[in-house]
């Protein structure tokens, strides 16, 4: 079931930041093989996960979105050989900034996604929805 054709309105909105290089390809191959995730996630694609800033992540889920995800180079890399762990301590500096603020961390994800990826990143894009949900109702109770 493709995700474009049979939209979930109650899924919560995920933005993706996706590196044109590396994880966009296995992005693209998800929907090319319509595998199966929900349709309100969408895409901003970045050249690479290290350049992302904190305030950007926090932006999107203070106008809207319930999670961001970061789907990072990982080792692959093709700017920096420590992409990695330059993108893990821009996550870590956000969810900081998102407790202090009042927002759950658990809103923000980051995973390598590799351009040929396209299985994880349906995984990934649906195992967040469930968190997210989960999210939403705790915060909704509370």
């Amino acid at each position: 079931m493709s995700p474009a054709i049979h939209p979930d309105t109650n899924s919560p909105r995920i933005l993706v930041f996706s590196t044109i290089n590396i994880s966009d390809p296995g992005i693209d191959l998800a929907g090319s093989r319509h595998l199966e995730y929900p349709a309100t996630v969408q895409t901003m694609p970045v050249p690479c996960s290290s350049g992302l800033k904190p305030a950007w992540l926090i932006h999107a889920l203070e106008k809207g979105f319930d999670g961001v995800f970061v789907a990072s180079d990982g080792e692959e890399c093709a700017y920096l050989p420590d992409c990695a762990e330059r993108t893990s301590r821009i996550i870590a500096e956000a969810q900081a900034i998102m407790a202090a603020r009042g927002i759950s961390p658990e809103r923000l994800k980051m995973a390598a996604v590799c351009s040929v990826c396209a299985e994880p990143f349906a995984n990934y894009m649906r195992e967040f929805s469930e968190k997210l949900k989960q999210v939403r109702a705790a915060s909704s109770v509370a």
